[in-house]
C-alpha cells in the first residue's frame, strides 16, 4: 500500500506489525537523471532496479523510518527497519521519473504530497547508529 503521510500508509491498521525489522524494509538507489531513452526503466515505483550492475552492490543495515521530522533528539518509534542501499549511482532517463509520477497519481491512495522533491534529515550521530552494516554482492550468471 502506498499512502501519504508515510506513518498512516505503513501503519494504517493496528496489530499487523509484530517485528518491524522483518516486516518493513527500505530499498534505496541514487540516480543521475539524463535525457537518454536508453536509460528508461518503466517500473521504478515497484522497487529497486536490479539489472546489470544496478542493484548488485548492496549495503544492508538496520535503521529507522526516514523524514525530516526525526533526528538525534526525536527518534522514530518504528525501528529497527531493514535498509538495503545500492552503493553505486546510476543513470536513468527523465521519462523514467515522468512514468513514476504518473504511476503515483494512479494509486488508489493519495500520493500528492510525494510528487515533489523533499529534504533529507541530518545524519544520525555515530553513537546512535547501528553498527551492523553488511555488504551483499549479487553476482550474475557466469
Amino acid at each position: 500500500q502506498y499512502q501519504t503521510p508515510f506513518y498512516d500508509g505503513v501503519f494504517c491498521r493496528d496489530g499487523i506489525l509484530t517485528d518491524t525489522a522483518a516486516q518493513i524494509g527500505v530499498q534505496a538507489q541514487v540516480f543521475i537523471i539524463v535525457n537518454d531513452e536508453s536509460y528508461y526503466y518503466p517500473d521504478l515505483m515497484r522497487g529497486m532496479i536490479v539489472d546489470g550492475g544496478m542493484g548488485s552492490d548492496i549495503a544492508k543495515y538496520t535503521g529507522s523510518t526516514t523524514g525530516t521530522s526525526r533526528d538525534n533528539e526525536i527518534c522514530s518509534q518504528y525501528s529497527p527497519i531493514t535498509w538495503q542501499v545500492d552503493r553505486k549511482c546510476h543513470m536513468v532517463s527523465a521519462s523514467t521519473f515522468d512514468k513514476m509520477c504518473a504511476d503515483m497519481k494512479a494509486q488508489r491512495d493519495d500520493m500528492t504530497d510525494d510528487l515533489y522533491a523533499h529534504g533529507s534529515r541530518d545524519l544520525v550521530a555515530d553513537h546512535l547508529a547501528a553498527d551492523n552494516h553488511q555488504r551483499k554482492l549479487v553476482r550474475g550468471p557466469n
